[in-house]
């Protein structure tokens, strides 16, 4: 993401995994772990929505932790069908964010990932944030979302995904009650609306 990025690797449960660390310039707030889109289809950490929450995140104040799911970049192992990317995504929170404030976000399958974290770890730990975006629900079951933790949650969906329809993310939400920030327009990728994609993620975790 810039200069600053720090890469180093963690123990992951099938071998190491590739972790990228950018930190706030000020005063830190938390950690914040961000995963990506789906690793069959070109998703990674450079991915340039998950970059995008990575920046809001230190602009935040929070220590924005990317990482590859087993068997992307540097990351050893195979593809799991998100079960074994679960345990990765614990892994690298437990090694970077033991204790302290937790910020969980992801974007389309890494969305879908942080969905099931969020429920594994909520009866274990305080999350203070939750930020999903393009949550892949027409092709993964994904968890609900603790009642107590909707105050906290963002969920983004472009109104013309036409990768993830807005209506599969509705049809996810609406058992929960669970709002859904749409953006017109919007496609997966968010092509054009980046810097809006940022400015409300911002908005969420600096509330």
């Amino acid at each position: 993401m810039n200069a600053q990025t720090e890469f180093l690797s963690v123990a992951g449960p099938v071998g190491s995994l590739e972790v990228a660390i950018d930190r706030p310039s000020g005063e830190v707030h938390g950690t914040a772990v961000i995963a990506h889109p789906h690793p069959l289809h070109g998703g990674t950490f450079t991915n340039k929505v998950v970059q995008t929450l990575a920046r809001a995140c230190v602009q935040s104040g929070w220590v924005a932790v990317r990482f590859n799911f087993r068997g992307v970049g540097q990351s050893e192992g195979v593809y799991d069908e998100g079960r074994g990317e679960l345990d990765d995504l614990l892994a690298v929170t437990a090694a970077q964010a033991p204790s302290g404030p937790l910020c969980l976000c992801g974007f389309s399958f890494g969305a879908f990932v942080t969905s099931h974290a969020v429920a594994r770890l909520h009866a274990a730990r305080s999350i203070d944030r939750v930020v999903l975006v393009g949550t892949a629900a027409s092709r993964f079951d994904v968890a609900p979302i603790p009642a107590e933790l909707h105050g906290r949650s963002l969920v983004i969906h472009g109104e013309q995904d036409d990768t993830v329809p807005l209506s599969a993310v509705m049809d996810w939400a609406r058992p929960q009650s669970l709002p859904v920030l749409v953006v017109p327009g919007g496609g997966h990728f968010f092509h054009g609306q980046l810097p809006l994609l940022r400015d409300l993620a911002l908005r969420h975790l600096q509330a």
